[in-house]
């Protein structure tokens, strides 16, 4: 076995590896160096596993360990402490951290920016993030906390206080905030840093790829190698003569239920030998070997022999009569329809009348955490999971083991992005069953080009639509057929299009409705929940109709919007009466002036339901727990994923007892006493905080009878369910649809060259419980909004992707990214604890529309696809280079 000798961290080194391993491989496997992430290894694009090779930045799985060889390798462990300090305060305090697994590489190249002085030029700060990806943040957050660290280290002193740029509450657009919700210096309405931020930005935060635990094994899948293929064999035997491989598994291994899903039982979580695979990510087998790479290696052995078929790619031809059935109920897997009034009469004697047809594209959640899993067996048997959903995935993994749902408990450890793609099983099953059948702990990590092929993505819509208005340009009708491309497997695809119908008519009074959403099978990839969830395709749609209107009277997007957008009171599409809550009008007052004074600007509004609805109940529960040396342990079954609720559930129950955040822990376990269900829909805040209020002033009046030691054992419980909602469509006299939702409008200001200049976000959160990481999260969903709208796609040729790396998915990086300013609006929904409303997912709902407005003010073109990536405005890609040099 090859060795390679170097020193790490200034102690002289000597390690062997096997051959084909890259150096990440070597730090995380031989050395135990966990600081440093594999994103993308070995597509050296994400940035993620960035060190300093004799004190300039590097990218570790893009060197072989020879070229490390007498070299000096520094990891973020081997900083001095006070650099480490500065570094992981200033990512706090500038609210730069959300899911943090980007984070620690960019800390490392932030150290050599550091080290080098080359932090007061803002521009050149930018230019050394090219080798960087961030899903989460839209980078210009982190651009703040590099240089809050620079001004910092020069000056010697931790950084303090406030973040650089201002958190507006619409002062500086004519409005002003209600002073009864001005913060407490901890509790709610606070800019508390975010939990555990200070161990992220260091890498000191372990996510599941980082764990290790006694004899754990490792396991590795195999994946199908045609879309539609009837499988005639698997030979394990070539992977088994592997020295290291421990056991193979294929379906007939699988104790109890194959085939699982969120809402339709109809996914195998393998493909047995005679069964017709349904997309490339169809798992096969799983090896399980004492290594991660011999793992990989055995996986590569296995030889599976198809009957190759033609796959069903349109969802067009999937239901004509003729079609080949991708399940045995048929291809058409649900329709949603709904409507109120006479759309045909309305239409008739509209003074208007626009029809057009828009498509949208499939989109990669291209979360920086590939999926991983980590089983240990037991009674019960432990899984340590990095999904969204605790309570589902312990039914399923119950479910495939063939035991009693106490059997399994599944404990979040957290979650380095998610975005609705870590909705869906993956390979927390494969590795449960692993664990089960050898009686070792098992950790099962997914490679990128793995995770693109295998979890769900954004549904590509068809959406054609038929609106009518009077004179002055009210709304009288809005008819809407949609198609929704759903991939191979239901995921909560039905859900998405209903999503997509309920929303079809925008934040617009639309008297006269008709609607009709279609969700279909195919052999291309999967697609289900993905921030928006429908909504977004929908705006895009009505946005444009609104626009093309505007048009025809000869009037601008404001005025437009002005005369149709609902006020409380007033009903949504699916005939839900707005309440109080209702401030998509205010929203839009804040913008008009920077709307109507800019020469090439767009404008769009966005609704976003709050909680998932529709008939189904929405349920936060919360247990609070008072230690042995009276710290509290808060635990939920909501999932953090960057969004900031384990910070806020502190900052609730500080409000509500006075307690010091810093006694507070907050934990995600699937105990029974926290199900609160998937987390999604942008309810978990507004969930969770009610729940969490409740018992926090149990708590406190506990409190004020004895301190907390004396407390010590005791729990408190708060339980907060919302379960008077219906599915559209539902025959009564005021049907509610949702609990709540999150209203927004946006503006795209275009410079002279028609490229983006800058986005102002107004968004109605409800209550911003912490200001700064509501204004992070809106900064996110607004570049992700902006990737979408222009450049971003994932396009398959005969149901196969066209590409698994990074680099092609069109992902906007931080030089592509203009000034957001985001306008926090207050005001409070009776439903979300303290008035609060998603803010997730509305924040790029309206972003797609706004973009295709500015892109028409600029050069009159009306764009009707996603992505707009012909136009002006759209950017490439990042950068090409491999090496993610930077400075």
């Amino acid at each position: 076995m090859p060795t390679v000798r170097f020193t790490l961290n200034g102690s002289e080194t000597t390690v062997d590896f096997d051959e084909g391993m890259h150096f990440l491989e070597v730090l995380r496997e031989r050395c135990g160096i966990t600081t440093v992430k594999d994103g993308c290894a070995p597509q050296g694009f994400c940035g993620c596993c960035t060190f300093l090779l004799d004190r300039k930045p590097a990218l570790a799985c893009l060197l072989a360990p020879q070229q490390v060889e007498g070299r000096d390798v520094t990891t973020l462990e081997g900083l001095p402490d006070d650099m480490r300090q500065v570094i992981a305060r200033a990512f706090v305090v500038e609210g730069a951290i959300q899911c943090g697994f980007c984070t620690p590489g960019i800390s490392a190249r932030t150290a050599h920016l550091l080290e080098k002085g080359l932090t007061e030029d803002r521009d050149r700060v930018v230019r050394a993030l090219s080798g960087h990806l961030c899903r989460c943040t839209g980078y210009h957050r982190i651009v703040d906390a590099i240089q809050t660290a620079g001004a910092a280290w020069s000056d010697h002193v931790l950084p303090a206080g406030s973040p650089r740029r201002s958190l507006f509450f619409g002062e500086d657009y004519g409005l002003t905030r209600d002073p009864a919700v001005v913060p407490s210096s901890s509790g709610v309405g606070s800019s508390a840093g975010r939990y555990r931020g200070e161990e992220h930005a260091l890498g000191d935060k372990s996510y599941v790829a980082d764990m290790s635990v006694e004899g754990m094994l490792h396991a590795a899948v195999v994946l199908s190698e045609h879309p539609r293929a009837r499988i005639l064999d698997i030979d394990v035997e070539p992977a088994l003569a592997g020295a290291k491989v421990r056991r193979v598994l294929t379906a007939s291994d699988i104790p109890g239920a194959r085939h699982l899903g969120l809402i339709v039982h109809d996914w195998p979580v393998m493909v047995a030998r005679g069964e017709t695979t349904r997309y490339v990510g169809d798992v096969i087998a799983v090896v399980v070997a004492e290594t991660h790479f011999a793992a990989r290696q055995g996986a590569r052995a296995v030889k599976v022999r198809y009957d190759v078929l033609e796959p069903v790619t349109e969802p067009e031809a999937a239901l004509a009569p003729d079609a080949p059935l991708i399940h045995a109920g048929g291809n058409l897997l649900d329709v949603c329809a709904y409507t109120r009034g006479d759309v045909t009469g309305a239409l008739a004697t509209s003074v208007h009348v626009v029809e057009e047809t828009f498509t949208t594209q499939r989109i990669e959640h291209a979360f920086l955490e590939p999926e991983a899993c980590l089983a240990v067996p037991g009674a019960p048997m432990r899984i340590y999971s990095q999904g969204q959903g605790v309570h589902d995935d312990q039914r399923q993994i119950a479910a495939l083991l063939g035991v009693a749902l106490d059997q399994v408990e599944v404990e979040l450890v957290t979650n380095g992005g998610a975005f609705g793609g870590k909705e869906d099983l993956s390979i927390q099953g494969h590795a449960a069953l692993s664990a089960a059948l050898t009686d070792h702990p098992v950790r099962l990590v997914l490679s990128r080009e793995e995770s693109l092929r295998m979890h769900p993505k954004r549904h590509p819509l068809t959406l054609s639509y038929t609106v009518g208005a009077n004179g002055e340009g009210r709304l009288a009708a809005v008819r809407a057929r949609i198609m929704g491309d759903t991939g191979a497997y239901a995921s909560v695809g039905a859900k998405v299009l209903e999503r997509a119908a309920g929303h079809a008519c925008g934040p617009y009074r639309v008297p006269h409705v008709d609607v009709e959403a279609r969700t279909v099978y195919t052999n291309n990839p999967p697609c289900g929940a993905m921030r928006g969830f429908g909504a977004n395709q929908a705006a895009f749609a009505m946005e444009g109709m609104m626009d093309r209107l505007a048009a025809r009277l000869g009037i601008d997007g404001y005025d437009i919007r002005e005369r149709n957008v609902l006020d409380a009171g007033e009903v949504f599409a699916t005939g839900q009466r707005l309440n109080e809550g209702c401030g998509i009008r205010t929203t839009l007052e804040a913008v008009r002036r920077v709307y109507k004074d800019a020469e090439f600007a767009g404008i769009a509004c966005g609704v976003k339901n709050t909680g998932i609805g529709n008939g189904m109940a929405d349920i936060g529960r919360v247990r609070l727990r008072v230690l042995e040396d009276g710290r509290i342990d808060i635990l939920t079954g909501f999932t953090e994923m960057g969004q900031g609720l384990f910070t806020i559930l502190r900052q609730v129950v500080s409000q509500e007892t006075g307690l010091d955040t810093e006694l507070m822990t907050v934990r995600t376990v699937s105990e029974l006493v926290v199900e609160c269900g998937m987390t999604t829909a942008s309810r978990a805040t507004a969930l969770a905080t009610m729940a969490a209020r409740r018992a926090a002033i149990d708590l406190a009046t506990e409190l004020r009878r004895c301190s907390p030691l004396e407390l010590a054992g005791k729990e408190f419980f708060g339980e907060y369910i919302v379960d008077f909602t219906v599915p559209p469509g539902t025959d009564v006299e005021n049907p509610v649809t949702h609990m709540a939702f999150g209203y927004a409008t946006q503006v795209v200001i275009l410079d002279a060259e028609g490229r983006l200049q800058k986005i102002i976000a107004a968004h109605d959160v409800g209550r911003a419980v912490n200001p700064l990481s509501c204004a992070g999260q809106i900064e996110g969903g607004v570049h992700m909004g902006l990737g979408y709208a222009l450049s971003e796609d994932f396009p398959c040729t005969d149901a196969v992707p066209d590409s698994l790396e990074l680099r092609n998915l069109g992902i906007l990086g931080a030089a592509h990214t203009p000034p957001v300013d985001v306008i926090l609006i207050e005001v409070p929904d009776p439903v979300g604890g303290y008035g609060a409303k998603g803010v997730g997912e509305i924040g790029l709902v309206p972003t797609a529309g706004a973009v295709a407005a500015a892109l028409h003010a600029f050069d009159g073109v009306w764009r009707r696809s996603l992505p707009m990536s012909d136009s002006p405005a759209a950017r490439p890609s990042v950068p090409k280079s491999r090496r993610g040099s930077g400075s």
